[in-house]
């Protein structure tokens, strides 16, 4: 589980997902489970663009607030079971960035209601919970428009909701593994090999 991907595991109000999207989600983690593949995921204009807007937002931050410094994935496995987190730069030894790419109309609607959107909130909290960090600014960047900075600080009843929905969900993952295993070893499977993309595409 990932931070990023902890909106599929609970609700914004904290409360354990149940839907189509939720139990998509346990099966594409049992697979890379199971398999250590990864599929790879479209690339769409606006990732792209976000890659590129990050660095500004990184750099404009370090030039206004303070240096930030670009890190690598950060895990924890405290609960008996990972969590994973890749924050978009550390500051000092208390703080952490996220960086948004944002629509301006989203940018303009971020500022006017000085909030950080609900969309991101368990992504933080996430964050923070991974990281042991202090304190998180959240940065909006739209090219054109004023840069959006809010802190945000550890909600421990959020993270309470997150940590015991994130229980859940880890279990019921484990089973679907199991499950998947026992059923290999019972039933009378063609084992198939793994092809690069570039072999289907030709």
């Amino acid at each position: 589980m990932t931070a990023s991907e902890m909106k599929l595991v609970l609700t914004p109000t904290g409360k354990a997902a149940n839907n189509e999207k939720t139990r998509q989600h346990m099966y594409e983690i049992a697979f890379q489970r199971i398999t250590g593949f990864v599929e790879p995921q479209y690339v769409s204009d606006a990732m792209l663009r976000g890659q590129e807007d990050e660095i500004y937002a990184r750099a404009a931050y370090s030039d206004h607030y303070a240096p930030a410094t670009e890190t690598g994935f950060i895990t924890n496995d405290q609960w008996g079971f990972t969590i994973g987190y890749s924050p978009d730069g550390t500051v000092g030894d208390d703080g952490l960035i996220e960086c948004k790419s944002r629509y301006g109309k989203y940018q303009v609607q971020t500022i006017a209601s000085n909030e950080v959107p609900e969309e991101y909130v368990l992504q933080l909290q996430t964050g923070l919970i991974v990281t042991g960090r202090k304190w998180i600014d959240f940065i909006s960047y739209s090219g054109g428009l004023p840069m959006f900075v809010k802190r945000v600080e550890p909600d421990l009843n959020m993270q309470a909701k997150i940590i015991a929905a994130a229980t859940a969900f880890e279990e019921r993952v484990s089973e679907i593994v199991a499950d998947y295993h026992a059923n290999v070893s019972s039933m009378k499977l063609i084992p198939t090999e793994r092809r690069v993309a570039e072999e289907i595409i030709i």
